[in-house]
C-alpha cells in the first residue's frame, strides 16, 4: 500500500488529498476532491495541501511524502481496517 499511496500522492496536481481504505478488498486508493470514489472505511488519509509540508518541505512534495510513512500511527491505521474487514 505505501508504494501505491506514495505514487499517487506525488502525482497529484494543486490541492487535493489520498485515502486508502476498505470499499471491498483489495483496499481502494483515491484522490479526495478529483474524481472522488466512495470508501466505505478510510483507514487512512493524506492531506497534500501545501500548508501541510511547506514550511519544512517546500515546495517538494516527494520528500513529505516519502517522509510522512515514519509518523503514521500505524496500529490506528491496523484497526481501521480489522474493523473494516470485520463488517
Amino acid at each position: 500500500m505505501k508504494k501505491e499511496v506514495s505514487a499517487l500522492s506525488i502525482g497529484v496536481q494543486g490541492v487535493d488529498g489520498v485515502v486508502g481504505g476498505e470499499l471491498k478488498p483489495p483496499p481502494v486508493l483515491t484522490r479526495i476532491h478529483s474524481k472522488p470514489r466512495r470508501v466505505l472505511f478510510p483507514s487512512l488519509a493524506l492531506t497534500l495541501w501545501e500548508h501541510a509540508y511547506y514550511v519544512d518541505y517546500r515546495n517538494v512534495r516527494p520528500n513529505y511524502v516519502n517522509a510522512i510513512w515514519d509518523v503514521i500511527n500505524w496500529d490506528t491505521v491496523e484497526e481501521r481496517l480489522v474493523k473494516a474487514k470485520s463488517g
